[in-house]
């Protein structure tokens, strides 16, 4: 059975072993799993800060999209449960 926490590496998710979370002993299995969704979220919106360039104006869809991954930790804790929004296609 697995940890069920994960690194976010290269924008891929590895999952940590036992050992690799024992290495944290005054972090919760809790503030991992969070660490870990705002790890994966970030770099979500890394992806498309270009939107937001000032020669750019960005849409609707746009606004809504990163607003809702900023919002993400509002509702989910842990990449096992969180239910991402869609990115617009324009």
């Amino acid at each position: 059975m697995g940890t069920g926490i994960y690194n976010n590496v290269d924008g891929k998710l590895v999952e940590l072993t036992k050992a690799e979370v024992d290495a944290f002993p005054s972090v919760s299995e809790a503030e991992l799993r969070l660490r870990d969704l705002r790890l994966t979220r970030d770099d979500m919106l890394a992806r498309t800060d270009w939107w937001a360039s000032a020669d750019l104006t960005m849409t609707d869809a746009q606004k809504k999209y990163r607003q809702d991954l900023r919002d993400i930790t509002k509702t989910y804790k842990s990449l096992k449960d969180v239910k991402w929004p869609t990115e617009p296609t324009s």
